[in-house]
């Protein structure tokens, strides 16, 4: 909601709601701190890529980052999500090469399509990480988003925070976008902020954009022909979190974006909402690739893959060897 990042007064209107909010989600985390309420304990380490605020911050890229960099490192990752989106008959839900993203949302499929690591998607992230450990040899688990979600136990804390909006106007839902009070960045393991600018304490990860890949209903269109280059005009597509990141990347690599159709996050086109947009090439986002439903032409995806600084993973490098020593 907009309204949470431009200072919205009637927002206070809601304040009541936040409160019950802030009360609620204290008492549920106070039940689990006490052991009132069981933790999951997986049998391998678990790591927890989430934010504090609601709507998508870049924790995918993270994600995709942490499985490819883990990988480096010897270990066997897997990852497990809640699959928002999705819509399975059976949770928890392992994918394969024919899973779509109607079952289980399209950042799991995306994460799995672009690793090949195993994927378990599920509501309740314990039953998810105690099948992706039944079923394949993986001896560490990512959680995609989940740290909120206290009924699994986890070995480090990552929080990805946009470097841009922050954190709005640092209230708790529905008043604002928090889920949890910045308190928290306080004790997680590391604060990743997503495209600056820097703030003291944060590992700043980069998003670089990759080469346009076709998502063109059309086969006969080869990539070497039909590219849209530097200078070109296009339009742009994106149902991510926030659609104004995508549009400004095109920009800044030289294109010039003359209609732009942002989405709801997860949210997929409907074919008719394109019938304007055929005079130039389309370009959208990996996650709307996974889920496109054709209606253009010449459709063209951008991946973007994260950096992150040295310090992060000497940072990573360390727990990781705690965790060990400690085994």
């Amino acid at each position: 909601m907009q309204a949470w990042y431009k200072g919205a007064v009637w927002l206070w209107l809601l304040a009541p709601l936040s409160a019950v909010f802030a009360l609620v989600s204290g008492l549920r985390r106070a039940l689990f701190r006490f052991g009132l309420k069981a933790k999951y304990q997986a049998p391998v380490p678990v790591i927890v890529v989430g934010n504090l605020t609601v709507g998508g911050n870049g924790k995918t890229p993270l994600v995709v980052w942490l499985v490819q960099w883990l990988r480096e490192q010897g270990y066997t990752p897997g990852v497990i999500s809640r699959g928002y989106g999705g819509n399975s008959e059976q949770y928890p839900l392992l994918l394969t090469a024919d899973t779509r993203p109607e079952q289980a949302g399209d950042e799991p499929v995306l994460i799995y399509r672009r690793t090949g690591c195993p994927v378990v998607v599920g509501p309740k992230r314990a039953e998810a990480a105690a099948l992706l450990t039944s079923l394949s040899a993986v001896d560490i688990i990512i959680s995609d988003d989940g740290l909120q979600h206290y009924a699994l136990a986890r070995d480090i804390e990552l929080v990805v925070v946009d470097g841009k909006r922050r954190f709005g106007n640092g209230c708790l839902l529905p008043m604002g976008p928090l889920r949890e009070g910045q308190w928290r960045l306080n004790k997680v393991d590391a604060i990743i902020n997503n495209g600056g600018p820097a703030h003291q304490g944060e590992f700043i990860m980069r998003l670089q954009p990759g080469i346009l890949q076709p998502v063109s209903d059309t086969p006969e269109c080869s990539t070497s022909r039909c590219t849209p280059g530097v200078g070109a005009r296009v339009h742009a597509l994106a149902g991510i979190g926030h659609p104004p990141r995508f549009f400004a990347t095109l920009e800044q690599l030289g294109f010039k974006v003359e209609q732009r159709l942002a989405l709801a996050d997860h949210k997929a086109v409907m074919p008719e909402q394109l019938a304007h947009l055929h005079a130039a090439p389309l370009l959208i986002t990996e996650k709307d690739a996974v889920k496109w439903p054709g209606g253009h032409p010449d459709t063209w995806y951008l991946p973007v893959d994260a950096q992150l600084p040295h310090a992060f993973e000497h940072l990573l490098i360390t727990r990781l060897k705690e965790l060990h020593d400690g085994d």
